[in-house]
């Protein structure tokens, strides 16, 4: 679904990502793991078109991510940035439907099917009882799984996860990593930055590793998430093992006492 080339991106003059060439396909749960600064959010700016590279090319089903209007954008892209910040008293539920808006006519109204989307999606995020609640006053855990759910009413085949979880107590973690994954199809794909990379190996099923502005390893599970790859990326030494309660790899990292 989506073509890198040669992509280069900077700050200013601070080099981000170098000469970046990654293919992501429909029907994969892609983990973008890597240290923190080495471009994971810049990535995800990018192929949500917030960003436009310095040089090379972003394509999204083999056309130029920068040519695309802005509703035929968010009719294939959903996004849950790490932290979503509002101040005006929207309640949960007019968050949510704004997920709607890019499949509604322009000057319409939410029709029966957009409000029963809207309703279903409240119910499968855990979230019934937090339609008439204002987003400004919940917290921060709670206002991020309203964006999930906005997200999800979206319904588009791309969701980029830019560390969405982060604010999450675990069972909501699970929770909404589970109807994420449960949206993955042969036309459809899911990208999401995660810092736990015990999480990405029980949900994703192709890792890419990125480090100084680049790509340090790329495929799937079984054969990037590895003792060697860890510590070449973030220098810790680490036991990889099948582990047959999770059904997958999962890593053990050693403690390390000082004196």
């Amino acid at each position: 679904m989506y073509d890198l080339e040669n992509v280069g991106f900077a700050y200013g003059a601070r080099s981000v990502l170098k000469e970046l060439n990654l293919r992501f396909e429909a029907g994969h749960f892609y983990g973008v793991i890597g240290p923190n600064g080495c471009g994971k959010s810049t990535l995800i700016d990018l192929l949500a078109g917030h960003l436009r590279p310095d040089h090379g090319c972003v394509r999204l089903n083999g056309q130029p991510l920068h040519r695309l209007d802005r509703k035929t954008m968010a009719r294939n892209i959903a996004i849950v940035p790490q932290d979503f910040r509002i101040n005006f008293p929207y309640t949960c539920r007019e968050i949510v439907m704004m997920g709607r808006y890019p499949h509604i006519p322009r000057f319409a109204q939410p029709g029966e099917a957009d409000r029963a989307i809207v309703e279903e999606v409240f119910q499968q995020a855990g979230l019934d009882g937090f339609q008439s609640r204002y987003v400004n006053q919940l917290s921060g855990g709670e206002r991020q799984r309203v964006v999930f759910a906005r997200c999800l009413a979206q319904q588009t085949p791309v969701m980029l996860l830019d560390e969405a979880t982060a604010s999450l107590d675990m069972r909501h973690t699970l929770r909404l990593l589970n109807l994420v994954a449960g949206r993955v199809s042969p036309a459809s794909v899911v990208i999401a930055v995660l810092q736990d990379v015990n999480l990405a190996a029980m949900y994703c099923d192709r890792l890419i590793f990125m480090n100084g502005g680049g790509v340090a390893a790329s495929g799937p599970i079984e054969e990037v998430l590895n003792a060697e790859v860890l510590q070449e990326v973030f220098q810790v030494r680490a036991k990889v093992a099948y582990n047959d309660y999770c059904d997958t790899l999962q890593v053990a990292f050693k403690k390390v006492v000082r004196p």
